[in-house]
């Protein structure tokens, strides 16, 4: 098994639309970005797999057409998951851990804005029981929210200076869609607020993925995959403990996580109270800097916004800003389906 490494990272800015631009209209400029950046081409490519979702897209096998993007000539093999694109990375990685490729590259895409996504997120919950019911995303993650303040874990005061947090810390990423103070605003569904909430948009990210000297070769200091690994909980929510989430803490210990402390975290919280089971289940304290992009209360293109969480910390380790840091992606209602990478810097400090 060889040491794998994200060696290069690339996004779109986020916008509330896109209509002038097709889903490879908008994927070819990150596409472009992330290949010059380690200098390959198409040709040299072992691996291509992407993550998308139909649903959005509106029509079946849109990813098809999105590989227009990657170019039809040379033939390139190629794999792609019906979900956020941190677990096509997770494919990809595999398949350079097996020696079947040196370079991957990995992308994701999401257009948000063309329809309802609170009435498309229901696609993903249980046909006979739950999904008839049409509880919308956010209504269920309201659930999740008042049951974190009834097991006394926060209190809206504290989802507030949550959302304030990471909008602040997204004021020096340029590609983030929301950045600055954002009031709390009305209640959507209480006990979520406007504030609570991430916004609608659209976008892309790639990521380049290497093994071994080949990533030395490309980046001067690679983002070592130390170790990753994804769960998932029940599918019905009614057997669930909505204010806690063992799949994180289960997948961060098969990946290493708790080995060692982590100095970075980016978290895939979509709702302020999202963040509070998952620093509870990954055991961050304060000096561990959460979201320092803003994470997805700053963006959430849907199907990309996992990736792009791996794709900020590797990131960080690249810039010299980052020696160990923690990528989380999830999927589903309340957190229903969890990945954790933990990823180190050439030669990074023990702490």
């Amino acid at each position: 098994m060889r040491d794998v490494a994200i060696v290069a990272f690339a996004q779109t800015d986020h916008l509330p639309r896109t209509d002038e631009l097709s889903e490879a209209e908008m994927l070819m400029p990150v596409l472009h970005r992330v290949l010059d950046e380690t200098g390959l081409r198409t040709g040299d490519l072992g691996f291509v797999c992407s993550g998308s979702s139909d649903y959005l897209a509106g029509r079946a096998f849109s990813f098809t057409m999105a590989l227009d993007g990657v170019g039809a000539c040379p033939p390139v093999s190629e794999s792609h998951v019906e979900m956020d694109g941190a677990w096509a990375l997770y494919e990809a990685w595999v398949k350079l851990r097996s020696g079947r490729a040196d370079t991957a590259l990995v992308y994701s895409y999401g257009k948000s804005s063309p329809g309802s996504l609170r009435d498309v997120l229901t696609r993903q919950l249980d046909p006979y029981y739950v999904g008839p019911l049409w509880p919308d995303s956010v209504a269920l993650a309201a659930l999740q929210a008042q049951a974190l303040i009834d097991a006394g874990d926060t209190d809206e005061a504290a989802l507030t200076a949550i959302g304030a947090h990471n909008r602040t810390a997204a004021a020096d990423n340029p590609h983030a869609q929301l950045t600055g103070p954002v009031p709390a605003g009305d209640y959507v569904v209480r006990p979520l607020r406007t504030g609570d909430c991430p916004p609608v948009g659209d976008g892309a990210a790639a990521v380049i993925l290497a093994a071994g000297d080949t990533a030395r070769s490309l980046c001067p200091r690679p983002a070592w995959i130390r170790g990753i690994d994804h769960r998932i909980e029940a599918h019905g929510l009614g057997v669930r403990e909505l204010a806690e989430s063992p799949s994180t803490r289960l997948a961060a210990e098969h990946a290493g996580a708790f080995e060692r402390p982590v100095d970075t975290a980016e978290l895939h919280a979509p709702f302020t109270s999202q963040e509070v089971v998952l620093r509870k289940a990954l055991r961050l304290d304060d000096t561990v800097t959460v979201n320092p992009s803003g994470g997805a209360l700053a963006a959430n293109p849907v199907m990309a916004a996992g990736l792009i969480r791996l794709g900020e910390a590797a990131a960080r380790i690249h810039r010299g800003e980052s020696d160990r840091a923690l990528a989380h992606a999830t999927s589903g209602p309340c957190l229903q389906q969890n990945l954790v990478a933990v990823l180190e810097g050439e030669g990074a400090r023990v702490r």
